[in-house]
């Protein structure tokens, strides 16, 4: 009650912001008629005299309305388009490091040029982060042309792009990519074993287009570099066959116990072994105990199978494609997403379900989470239509508001109340009622559906109606920009999965821009690049004579080509008119999802620009969303009143239930991803410590030092562990540490370790370190100083890759069975960060011992100069859906995704007889000796 009086007198506090923004405005448009009266190459000469400004240490706060009205004049002279007021504000919101939710249609890519030209003046560089491969080059294109006449330099990053392009790239003012190409490429810098195989300068400046996809959908996946584990396993099909004969039962309460073997929770897509399920499952495989540490692994594999079985279905979770591989499918934009694979081993599982190959499994090399790598940057932003119901999320996880921009113009569409039934039949039929209605005046009409099955149920429906539609799903996905260009025209009607970053706008009378695309590919000019884009807006744009000089450029093109678009754009513009006059576009949600969100996303798609338009959802309490989370209470209600199947259900108790059901998802979701977030920022935290050091490594020009301390540390480490204080000079393990030392610096083999007995720890050390420098200096006189520092840091960097390698897999194994903590009245997030502690202090002890023994141990015999060779086996890059999701293979670690390994042979190197079978090979290539050349010794 308060709030809403507090509200009432000074508005909310969206509106407030939004007018402190607006007094700015007034400042860049005081200075619109001077920026009008410069010619071309002053107005050009503004940008190094803001950079110049910058560097002299003013703000980029104190230049922002001078540089947003050159930015603004610039962009009436090259493109043709003048920022509106209410783009200035969100330019404004995005500068200011906040979420800048726009409606569709008002201008987003637009906008972006505001705050990413100001940031850019620092010179720290400005990336602009888009969903797919066809956006970032498009904007890449289109708005570069903006950029390179401001004296700007851009790059666009995309999959298998030749290393010097990426880098280059990398290196512009402004940077266009993808969100998991970009988080690839920070990962791949981390692996890189030469500085010229790295990318990335500094993380400084980011906006992110569609933020809640990335940020929020895309955050329970985490980005994952990976190469093939040593074994494949065929227990998959095992455990499929066994899942197959096991009985769900029903789980017990208040002291009744479980039925059958197992038991299901659908809201989490979780299963639970019951007491006669574990023992069936020992029984069957021949195991004592079925999660014992030896076992473990099988128990984990069991569940998956389970889990595969009763929570993902074939055309909902996922498909098999022509080659009988399972893809999975995008639960929020309905997309196909080959090359990511579902983790933990459930893959496989449904790879065994369905009887195809089970594809290797794959082990991690490196990993970040979308959260924690967009927390690397200095100040990121985002834009997006839907974003208000997240904003909690926002503040909690990343620190930054929601603002709601004012849209250009009135937003006039209808949302109608939800149609809600007793059941998924009746519900379908009046939906067929209501587009054959709707669609017999011409009013298009899109039509949302949640899975690919209800989508393909409605066109059935529809087709014997004989109502010409057409669907879009994951299975057609390859029609996707033609289907949805074509989804604003008179009598369309188009049935979609999920509507979220489908990147076409759905424009009345037809999407004129994406239709002249089509046509130049259907005339064989499929060829993409920036003069084709900038082709296509000129004739937009009705700038024919622009068009005619792009032309000159584009070799290939079909004569006529430039005067039919231009037919296309006037009839697009006419049938707009048309359609306009019918209602605009008409939107049928046929089940609500789980997040308002992606209902909001569906809505959106209607009454753009200040189009007409109009909404509505059909419910029925057979939805899964209804089924379960809605109220028990409203079903009861609707048994005793007796209503059949095809009578709409209209009271605010049922509306009310609706909201409630989707608050408590998306509570439920928001908890998932806070967790994820809190055990990966243990992660996170190991992981800067790692990815520092290794920085610190492959870009110093002497680690001489580094290297030094590493030695001495570990010699230290042992000092502390065997020359125990508290013991008796004669009790201290004098031999132990011995053992330890030599282990590590065989020069030391004439040493008198007997001289440390009796002194303190700290004592001994300050007395050994002479006698490691000395080795040192002999290791160096031995070797040569400039072939000792290559050395020095191929294997420091060789080493680390390894055991961080390592390091990840007992970490995912630790995290796989630390839920079970809980049962013990432990707190399983505690647990996990203090025994990834133990791990991780563990691991740099192994580093420090296993760099002093190939240092002092390896034989190098050269020709020349030791060269470099990254012996990695080919890897996997999965978690990211941008660039259509693909996964590529690179064979080396530093590559740029094309797949070719770079630099030179190796120098042959020899190792001798002290080199330990299980340690790492000194080739450096990351496989154990006795496997690698210890088998050619032997």
């Amino acid at each position: 009650m308060l709030n809403r009086l507090l509200t009432s007198v000074f508005g909310s506090r969206n509106e407030r912001l939004v007018n402190q923004f607006t007094k700015v405005v007034a400042k860049v448009n005081a200075l619109e008629s001077q920026m009008q009266a410069l010619s071309d190459a002053e107005l050009q000469a503004k940008t190094p005299e803001l950079r110049q400004r910058v560097a002299d240490g003013e703000s980029l706060d104190k230049i922002l309305h001078e540089a947003f009205a050159v930015c603004r004049e610039a962009s009436v002279r090259v493109l043709g388009m003048r920022h509106y007021d209410v783009q200035l504000v969100g330019g404004m919101v995005l500068h200011t490091g906040r979420i800048a939710e726009m409606r569709t249609g008002e201008g987003k890519t637009l906008v972006a040029t505001l705050p990413v030209y100001l940031n850019a003046l620092a010179g720290k560089g400005a990336h602009v982060v888009t969903v797919n491969d066809y956006l970032a080059r498009r904007d890449a294109a289109w708005m570069g042309k903006l950029y390179t006449w401001l004296g700007m330099s851009v790059g666009v990053v995309y999959p298998g792009m030749a290393h010097g392009e990426k880098h280059a790239a990398y290196t512009a003012d402004i940077t266009y990519a993808t969100n998991n190409e970009i988080g690839f490429d920070y990962l791949r810098d981390n692996m890189a074993l030469a500085k010229a195989d790295r990318f990335q300068r500094g993380l400084n400046f980011a906006i992110i287009d569609e933020v809640d996809s990335i940020l929020i959908d895309e955050a329970r996946t985490p980005l994952i570099i990976s190469g093939p584990a040593e074994l494949a396993t065929d227990k998959y099909y095992v455990m499929a066959k066994l899942a197959a004969r096991m009985e769900k039962g029903v789980r017990g309460e208040d002291g009744v116990p479980s039925t059958g073997d197992y038991t299901t929770e659908d809201k989490s897509k979780d299963v639970h072994l019951t007491e006669q399920g574990i023992a069936r499952a020992e029984k069957e495989l021949g195991v004592e105990d079925i999660f014992s540490a030896t076992n473990m692994e099988l128990g984990h594999m069991l569940r998956q199978a389970i889990r595969s079985r009763e929570h993902y279905k074939l055309d909902q979770q996922y498909v098999k494609d022509e080659h009988g591989q399972v893809v999975i499918v995008d639960e929020f934009t309905g997309r196909l997403m080959p090359g990511r694979r579902f983790g933990e081993g459930l893959h496989q599982a449904i790879e065994a379900k369905e009887g195809v190959k089970i594809e290797r499994e794959n082990q991690t090399l490196a990993t970040i989470t979308y959260q924690n790598f967009f927390k690397l940057y200095d100040k990121i932003a985002g834009m997006t239509g839907t974003a208000k119901t997240e904003e909690k999320e926002f503040q909690e996880i990343y620190g930054t508001d929601v603002l709601t921009i004012p849209t250009n113009k009135p937003m006039v569409r209808d949302d109608g109340e939800d149609v809600v039934f007793r059941t998924q039949k009746g519900k379908y039929e009046n939906v067929v009622d209501e587009i054959v209605e709707v669609h017999s005046t011409g009013q298009p009409v899109l039509v949302g559906t949640v899975t690919i099955e209800s989508s393909e149920l409605l066109s059935k429906m529809l087709a014997r109606k004989g109502v010409k539609h057409e669907v879009l799903n994951a299975k057609y996905h390859g029609r996707e920009a033609e289907i949805v260009s074509q989804a604003g025209r008179i009598g369309a009607v188009t049935i979609s999965t999920n509507m979220a970053g489908r990147g076409t706008d759905i424009v009345l009378g037809g999407n004129a821009e994406a239709l002249a695309r089509q046509l130049l590919e259907r005339e064989g000019f499929d060829r993409y690049d920036s003069d084709t884009e900038l082709f296509i807006k000129a004739i937009m744009l009705h700038r024919e004579d622009e068009a005619r000089q792009i032309a000159t450029r584009m070799e290939g093109l079909p004569a006529g080509i430039l005067e039919r678009i231009a037919n296309r754009r006037d009839e697009a513009q006419r049938d707009h008119e048309t359609v306009v006059g019918l209602g605009g576009l008409h939107i049928i949600g046929t089940e609500r999802h789980e997040s308002r969100r992606i209902d909001n996303q569906l809505r959106g798609r209607a009454g753009r620009q200040g189009d007409p338009g109009s909404s509505r959802f059909y419910v029925s309490f057979e939805d899964d969303l209804m089924r379960l989370f809605a109220n028990e209470r409203v079903l009861g209600m609707m048994d005793r009143l007796g209503m059949d199947d095809t009578q709409p259900i209209e009271a605010k108790m049922v509306t009310g239930a609706i909201e409630k059901a989707q608050k408590r998802v998306e509570d439920r979701n928001f908890g998932i991803r806070k967790q994820l977030i809190e055990y990966d920022n243990v992660m996170s935290k190991q992981r800067e410590v790692i990815y520092a050091q290794r920085r610190d490594i492959l870009l110093g020009n002497d680690i001489r030092d580094d290297v030094q301390d590493m030695v001495a540390d570990y010699v230290d480490s042992q000092v502390q562990r065997y020359l125990n204080p508290e013991l008796e000079p004669e009790e201290r393990e004098v031999d132990v540490l011995r053992t330890a030392v030599l282990e590590a610096v065989p020069q030391l083999e004439g040493y008198d370790f007997e001289q440390l007995r009796d002194l303190d720890p700290e004592e001994a050390t300050q007395e050994l370190v002479p006698a490691l420098e000395s080795a040192y200096g002999d290791r160096e006189n031995e070797l040569g100083t400039e072939l000792l520092r290559e050395l020095e840091r191929f294997i420091v960097l060789q080493v680390v890759d390894q055991h961080w390698k390592e390091h990840l897999h007992s970490m995912d194994v630790l995290r796989q069975g630390i839920g079970l903590r809980g049962y013990g009245q432990r707190n399983p997030l505690q647990e996990y960060a203090f025994e990834g502690f133990n791990l991780f202090e563990e691991m740099k002890s192994n580093i420090k011992l296993n760099v002093a023994k190939l240092l002092f141990r390896v034989q190098v015999q050269t020709e020349g100069r030791l060269e470099r060779r990254d012996a990695r086996a080919p890897l996997q890059f999965s978690g990211g859906d941008g660039g259509g999701g693909r996964a590529f293979a690179a064979a080396a670690a530093g590559g740029g995704g094309s797949g070719g390994a770079r630099g030179g042979k190796t120098a042959p190197i020899t190792v001798d007889d002290k080199v330990g079978r299980n340690d790492p090979c000194p080739c450096g290539s990351g496989k154990k000796y006795k496997h690698c050349h210890g088998r050619a010794a032997a």
